[in-house]
């Protein structure tokens, strides 16, 4: 105790506040929020009562909600790992023509992702859209509103969250060792035996933690059931935010929302103890680079070859037709028809010299910039604060942050509005719902774990001898923070904002709960262009947020990815 009040009576009044600031954002927006959503579904009225809990048992539709939605989590499962793994061995591990081409089009959702992509996928495949105009041109009995449901859902989601398996499967695959695939070869053995024996013995890992993502995913899948579920798929988070727009029922959607966070955390468990018993070191000690294999059979060779550019199509042709419709004019996007003479830069002049058109953009990119900004700051005082004390406080501060980490982002949102729609003390007797900050609020919280682990780390990876010889020169800590530290871990730190900002500004899934109903942002724009009343110059509008957005996050995947490859 009187080492801590020693280093307090050394830390500078300024940073103390500063401190005291974290310290007041944790307890009134990590913990409060999420601690009084079980008060107000058991204690409702002061006095323990499972009425939330019996109302959910016997509402049909919740529990349909919750059936549909562990159905879903368990199909994705099967189907994102099956096409994940068949990508990564088509680009990284088999020697295919044209796989540089063929990674172009696999890492396309990576610049398109959430509600963009799943519009995308509905302008293509919906009841007017492209492919099924031309489905229904070949096979005049093909029926135009195929895709939706169930088999929708599971199709655009299958495809839309392979992102993570050609980012960090490629990276797991390309670290084997190619001396010991040699070795099983020459010992006869089968291109399949050496695949299941030898490589994907390796991957299990990196497999194991994807699985898990994507159990959760398809838990806490927003975007695609409401699009594309309709009524007869429904699933756990648009069935809470359907509740959730009732004061009656928000009990229910606060119930909701706890299952989920239940399940994540149990899911997170189990994933930690899985990679603690788990062994998966390779017993190789000089390692070779990994070179591509070719199949040796021809009907097999021929047969990778047309499946690699069959799930190429499937990933390209959303991204090319949102790009050659976008330069369309209504009638066009309507009818789903392309001519020549309907090309126009229309929808791009009037988006960006319209205020109503472009409202949304400065709505997004207001909150993006903000958020960022802001939990940047968080984090660097946080880590800061982490890298120059070591004792229990600062590890209960660090777990205290890493709170929205084990919660799904839905019952972030459901406790901001079920505390927040009431005066609070510890906010100074405001209400915050139906004002501007609840989601400039959700943005920071959900983003702090993420930036905080990048942020940690590039401190601790400065030299301590930088900040000892500023001490020795008479520089003052915030002189030291300011001059000498911060340069270095700058390039990072902005590397993070980045990717944060892009994450922020087509946003849905935690925007729909919280959004101000005059400042609509871009993810909400994009979603409502989906309904079947939305208007033809509304969705050419769209087309081009759409293009856009899939330019900005090239760009930024760019300068914080390309960027350090090449250097």
């Amino acid at each position: 105790m009187r080492t801590i009040r020693n280093q307090l009576a050394s830390v500078n009044p300024i940073a103390l506040i500063f401190y005291g600031l974290i310290v007041w954002f944790i307890v009134a927006f990590l913990i409060y929020p999420n601690v009084n959503i079980y008060y107000e579904i058991f204690f409702k009225d002061g006095k323990f009562s499972l009425d939330a809990a019996e109302k959910l048992l016997s509402s049909e539709r919740a529990m349909r909600s919750l059936y549909n939605s562990f159905i879903l989590a368990v199909s994705l499962v099967f189907t994102v790992n099956i096409i994940g793994v068949v990508l990564v061995l088509i680009s990284e591990y088999f020697d295919i023509k044209g796989a540089k081409i063929l990674r172009l089009g696999y890492f396309t959702t990576l610049i398109y992702s959430g509600v963009v992509l799943v519009s995308g996928y509905k302008f293509v495949y919906g009841e007017n859209g492209f492919m099924t105009k031309l489905l229904a041109g070949l096979f005049p009995s093909f029926d135009p509103t195929w895709f939706h449901g169930y088999w929708a859902v599971l199709f655009v989601m299958t495809f839309a969250c392979t992102s993570n398996h050609v980012l960090f499967l490629s990276n797991a695959i390309r670290k084997i060792d190619f001396q010991t695939v040699e070795a099983a070869r020459n010992m006869g053995a089968s291109t399949f035996y050496i695949l299941w024996r030898v490589v994907l013995p390796v991957l299990k890992p990196t497999m194991f933690a994807l699985t898990i993502l994507i159990f959760l995913t398809g838990l806490a899948a927003t975007s695609a059931p409401l699009i594309l579920g309709g009524k007869e798929f429904q699933t756990i988070t648009p069935m809470i935010l359907t509740f959730s727009k009732s004061v009656s029922s928000r009990d229910l959607a606060a119930l909701l929302a706890l299952v989920l966070g239940l399940a994540t955390l149990v899911l997170l468990t189990i994933m930690v103890r899985f990679e603690r018993k788990g062994n998966f070191m390779s017993v190789s000690k000089v390692k070779s680079e990994l070179v591509k294999q070719k199949i040796n059979n021809k009907l097999g060779n021929i047969a990778a070859h047309i499946l690699a550019y069959f799930l190429f199509l499937i990933y390209i042709i959303p991204v090319v037709l949102i790009i050659i419709f976008s330069f369309t004019d209504a009638h066009s996007i309507s009818t789903a028809t392309l001519d020549f003479s309907s090309f126009t830069l229309n929808n791009y002049l009037f988006v960006f010299s319209t205020m109503s058109a472009f409202k949304p953009y400065l709505v997004s990119i207001a909150y993006a910039a903000a958020a960022s900004v802001a939990v940047v700051a968080l984090t660097l005082v946080a880590s800061r604060i982490l890298h120059k004390f070591k004792n229990k406080w600062t590890l209960a501060l660090e777990y205290a942050l890493l709170i929205p980490w084990m919660l799904p982002s839905t019952l972030i949102a459901i406790g901001l509005i079920v505390t927040f729609n009431m005066p609070r003390l510890v906010i100074g007797n405001a209400v915050l719902v139906g004002t501007v900050w609840m989601l400039f609020l959700a943005y920071v919280i959900v983003h702090i774990p993420f930036t905080l682990r990048m942020v940690k780390a590039s401190f601790f990876s400065l030299d301590s001898n930088l900040e000892d010889a500023a001490k020795n020169l008479g520089a003052k800590p915030f002189y030291t923070f300011m001059k000498v530290l911060l340069p270095i871990i700058l390039p990072s730190t902005l590397a993070v904002l980045a990717l944060n900002f892009n994450s922020i500004l087509a946003d849905y899934d935690l925007t729909v709960f919280l959004y101000h109903p005059l400042y609509q942002p871009l993810g909400i724009v994009i979603k409502n262009s989906t309904d079947a009343q939305a208007l033809a110059d509304t969705k050419a509008v769209t087309l081009v947020y759409s293009v856009v957005l899939m330019i900005m996050s090239g760009l930024t995947l760019y300068f914080v990815y390309g960027r350090k490859s090449r250097s």
